[in-house]
């Protein structure tokens, strides 16, 4: 893979793609990669966090199950609020770096409140704000991925950065668990190395990505700002923006979280209990391989395609596990769930991004992940409710044809083309 910051390739007088322009279209832009190492910092420390956070709250502080069942509440729920919000303010003042600098710094804050936390109301309040600056920053950052390069590479460009971001979501609770294994029950330790490798990350996106302005056609005035009511406008002047929001909705809110398909495979005897916390390195290994590839996929044969095909995997992941074959269905559904990831993750962003204007892609972008955050909420309550009423193999089963309903469907009124 070839890395590029500046310059623009030429082009031979008779019109043909010069060698340099061939060369380019295999490039991924400088800002794509160094925005993927502020992501793998900042995943390497909000994991750190995530690996050791459980047994703070119930070891460390001796707070019950409950407490921590209020901690994750506020966890999932704080980047829904923050999103659209992070992505209009990016795109009314063209400031998606400003924004997503607020966001990650956010998260520095975050990790230092840990260390004096005590109490449960401490530990939502830092945990809410490093939600927070997550919800802020995803969408501005995603718009200067997608403006930093031409579009027909967009595919490729999110696909880098979200492999570099699942390896510092590996690398996390690796540290963590060295950490924790050179002193025994020091968290505080966990969380100011979190807290400076979160710092590093804010000092890079300072340091070496700059911030592109919209300019004019020569002649013209000024591009005005964006306001509520043009986003209103766009959104119902573009029925490819609506599809894509709805499909987004739909889709997540039929998709249920990793955690619950590993514990379906639990209770069916396809794994035991002291390798769980492996099922999450083992998706993430399957991701980091496979979103660079998928993004040139998607770049290649179409996004929409790409995207549609991962809830496919998704699809067949619920099938393999309810299937209670044993060790070799897990196998399966893991890496069907991380080929999910890997088609769909980065791939929904971009293809976002190829269907609204420059200046609105952080709002657009933010609303779009919106839709997904809150449908995932929903698939975990409902999915959660239905194992209580019916068992995990029933649930999983009925979630399974829900979606595969769903694909139908869409694929019926063209989903996000």
């Amino acid at each position: 893979m070839y890395i590029t910051v500046r310059g623009t390739p030429s082009s031979s007088g008779s019109g043909e793609p010069s060698k340099a322009r061939r060369r380019m279209a295999g490039r991924v832009p400088g800002t794509v990669v160094v925005l993927g190492f502020v992501s793998l910092l900042t995943d390497v420390s909000t994991e750190m966090v995530t690996a050791v956070l459980p047994l703070f709250i119930t070891v460390g502080l001796g707070l019950s199950p409950m407490a921590f069942g209020v901690l994750d509440s506020v966890y999932q729920a704080g980047t829904v609020a923050a999103r659209v919000g992070g992505g209009y303010v990016a795109d009314r003042f063209e400031r998606p770096k400003a924004v997503a600098v607020a966001g990650y710094g956010l998260g520095v804050i975050a990790k230092a409140l840990l260390l004096p936390a005590a109490g449960i109301a401490a530990l939502s309040a830092a945990t809410g704000l490093d939600r927070i600056g997550k919800g802020l920053r995803t969408g501005p950052r995603d718009a200067l991925i997608a403006g930093s390069g031409p579009p027909g590479t967009l595919g490729r460009s999110f696909g880098v950065h979200r492999a570099l971001d699942t390896l510092g979501a590996l690398l996390g609770p690796v540290a963590a668990f060295f950490l924790m294994t050179a002193a025994p029950g020091d968290f505080d330790a966990v969380f100011v190395v979190s807290m400076c490798v979160a710092g590093l990350g804010v000092l890079l996106l300072i340091g070496k990505v700059d911030e592109k302005r919209r300019s004019a056609p020569a002649g013209a005035d000024a591009a005005p700002p964006i306001t509520l009511a043009g986003v209103a406008r766009l959104v119902a002047g573009r029925p490819q923006v609506r599809r894509v929001l709805l499909t987004a909705a739909v889709l997540s809110a039929l998709t249920i979280s990793d955690a619950f398909l590993y514990l379906v495979l639990l209770a069916g005897d396809a794994i035991s209990t002291h390798v769980f916390p492996l099922m999450f390195l083992a998706t993430g290994v399957v991701y980091l391989a496979a979103a660079v590839p998928f993004g040139r996929l998607a770049d290649r044969f179409g996004r929409p395609r790409v995207f549609i095909a991962g809830h496919v995997m998704i699809l067949l992941a619920y099938a393999v596990a309810g299937s209670g074959a044993g060790p070799v269905a897990a196998g399966a559904t893991l890496a069907l769930l991380g080929l999910y990831y890997a088609a769909t993750d980065g791939v929904l962003p971009a293809a976002t991004a190829a269907i609204v204007p420059d200046g609105y892609r952080a709002t657009v972008i933010s609303a779009v992940q919106t839709c997904v955050a809150l449908g995932r909420s929903l698939a975990a309550l409902s999915f959660g409710a239905l194992w209580a009423m019916a068992g995990p193999s029933a649930a999983l089963w009925a979630f399974a044809a829900a979606l595969a309903g769903a694909l139908a469907a869409v694929s019926l009124i063209g989903g996000l083309r």
